[in-house]
């Protein structure tokens, strides 16, 4: 196997097209335009099996079809064409995150039959990642409150935090941060190098250390508290249910803002 049909089995395989249409196209683009007995003899694919999966082949939208006399000759579309299938994944993807929505709340820990508390425990800069976007499924307008040690989109990269930020703009929701010196330092290190969207309704203020040294970031929303810790190379993060718990940390929370300073004037807006 040359190492060009390598890379497009490899790539086909991430749509999830199946190696004989890579050697099909493959051999289309190589060899040119062919008939179904050329296809095969260049493909390396039965001739047999060509004539099952041609329809799925066409769908792709990278192979042309033309009618001659009493016989159909094959030819390679662009390449580019499969931003077509692409296009179509990312509406399934998008389908697929508003019927998972639709399910967390049918399979909602207070429709259940579930203890008063629940934790959950995550690892991993997938399960941080798991974490966040939790945050997206609060209501249309609801606030999220917290203490944050280090930005987020340090340690998510940039594509997830701007699908993140992107939703909760879309549902409006609220955020006030308590910052400290590391948040601060993080913010001005991510985008002396990054332009993204920002959230809309974002407002900060900034705690010294000698008021309240800040070791961890921590999120209060609904009846959800979440802990993030992801400090000398150890990410991982905690999710307490707990109405009661959750009321008391947003009392410590409101304390604490009152005694923290606006941040305006040092950083400008922080998300």
């Amino acid at each position: 196997m040359s190492a060009d049909l390598k890379v497009i089995r490899e790539y086909f395989a991430k749509l999830g097209l199946i190696p004989e249409m890579a050697d099909i196209y493959f051999a289309l683009h190589a060899y040119g335009p062919q008939s179904i007995s050329e296809l095969s003899r260049h493909s390396g694919v039965e001739r047999t099996r060509i004539y099952r999966i041609i329809e799925q082949v066409k769908q792709t939208h990278l192979v042309e079809v033309e009618t001659h006399y009493k016989r159909s000759v094959f030819k390679a579309a662009p390449i580019s064409n499969l931003q077509i299938l692409i296009s179509k994944k990312e509406q399934e993807v998008n389908d697929l995150q508003a019927q998972l929505e639709e399910l967390h709340n049918t399979m909602n820990p207070q429709a259940l039959h579930s203890p008063l508390t629940r934790v959950q425990f995550y690892r991993g800069v997938d399960g941080l990642k798991q974490m966040l976007w939790n945050q997206t499924r609060q209501p249309e307008g609801s606030e999220n409150i917290s203490i944050l040690y280090e930005n987020m989109q340090g340690r998510t990269e940039a594509k997830f935090f701007e699908r993140w930020v992107r939703k909760c703009n879309e549902k409006n929701m609220n955020f006030r941060g308590i910052i400290c010196d590391n948040f601060v330092a993080s913010q001005q290190k991510w985008y002396a190098k990054h332009v993204n969207e920002r959230l809309a309704r974002w407002e900060s203020r900034h705690v010294a250390d000698d008021v309240f040294k800040v070791t961890h970031s921590t999120v209060i929303y609904g009846d959800i508290t979440s802990y993030f810790n992801w400090k000398d190379g150890e990410i991982f993060g905690i999710e307490m249910y707990n109405q009661e718990i959750a009321d008391s940390q947003r009392q410590f929370f409101e304390m604490l803002w009152q005694k923290a300073a606006t941040v305006d004037d040092l950083v400008g807006r922080t998300q």
